[in-house]
């Protein structure tokens, strides 16, 4: 598998269900991460991340491979007033965001994340924004590589409590 293979472009309308299962699958697996039974509400809007794509400055972006597999997704908000996340984030002019990145387990391992991660920053480089904004987990180790390799810097500001679980906030500025 070679990541040249992909491409990525926005989530087509008859895609959604297949991308948020595809969520599912991969946010309940991750070994530390609260499961169903304990944030309903988060895989529920997992599930149906295509209402995500239906908001302002919101994109819902999936990797392809040349024969039709969606190998990831990830939302791009262009605007951090749609980002939906708690904490500071949503507040912060001038900036862009990425959540909700997945990565199909047979795929992981071969670029597919940085190659989704890569693309949003470039939109925001293309909208002139200032930074790019995410969070993670403690149970998303790779991707917190991952983003710290990108240039990513830790953003003590943005970080907040889902529930139980910490959320760790993080900028890449442009």
């Amino acid at each position: 598998m070679n990541v040249q293979e992909y491409t990525v472009r926005n989530a087509k309308h008859g895609e959604f269900d297949e991308i948020g299962k595809l969520m599912v699958a991969v946010y309940s697996q991750l070994e530390g991460f609260p499961k169903e039974s304990e944030q309903p509400g988060y895989y529920k809007m997992l599930a149906n991340i295509g209402d995500l794509a239906i908001r302002p400055e919101t994109e819902l972006l999936v990797a392809v491979s040349n024969r039709g597999k969606i190998a990831g997704a990830v939302v791009y908000f262009s605007d951090m007033q749609y980002y939906g996340s708690g904490g500071t984030a949503t507040k912060e002019l001038n900036a862009s965001g990425f959540r909700l990145l997945a990565v199909d387990p047979l795929t992981r391992g071969h670029g597919i994340g940085k190659l989704l991660a890569l693309e949003c920053i470039r939109k925001a480089r293309g909208k002139k924004l200032s930074q790019v904004i995410i969070h993670t987990t403690m149970a998303m180790q790779v991707a917190w590589k991952m983003y710290e390799n990108l240039g990513f810097k830790r953003s003590e500001d943005l970080d907040f409590m889902q529930g139980n679980l910490p959320v760790f906030g993080f900028r890449l500025l442009l």
